[in-house]
């Protein structure tokens, strides 16, 4: 009998926030023509909460306090071919400053609930973008 040894997949992490700006949620366009939400990878010794919140800040120079999960899924980047899992938090604006575009991406927007399902953007991230809507409405923070 040969005996089979466990091999465990090995895949990216990546946590991003979905940030609501009067009524309109923060996108960024990446090299892939996909609209996405701003984060990134986790870095040792960092928390989820501590890695969403420098990323946008990195990514918009805007300054977020984060909030719930909102959701987790697996992502497969054809051009890429591999697979990232992404963590979504919801997170609130602290500041009023416009976003600033950094060199990571193509293009910064601010989007209406209404014109996200209109993206070319993954459907985990809608699914995110929506779940946030629906509990920021509800949130005396709003």
């Amino acid at each position: 009998m040969q005996s089979t040894t466990y091999e465990p997949l090995m895949f990216p992490i990546s946590v991003k926030g979905v940030v609501l700006r009067e009524g309109r949620v923060l996108l960024l366009k990446n090299e892939r023509q996909e609209w996405e939400l701003p984060g990134g990878r986790i870095e040792i010794g960092e928390t989820p909460e501590e890695c969403v919140g420098r990323e946008i800040a990195e990514e918009t120079q805007c300054k977020v306090t984060v909030g719930p999960i909102l959701d987790t899924w697996m992502y497969y980047i054809n051009a890429a071919e591999k697979h990232v899992f992404i963590v979504t938090y919801g997170c609130y604006s602290q500041d009023t400053v416009e976003p600033v575009l950094s060199h990571e991406h193509k293009e910064v927007g601010l989007f209406t609930e209404q014109e996200v399902a209109g993206l070319n953007m993954p459907d985990g991230y809608k699914r995110s973008i929506a779940n946030w809507y629906r509990v920021y409405s509800q949130t005396p923070e709003s």
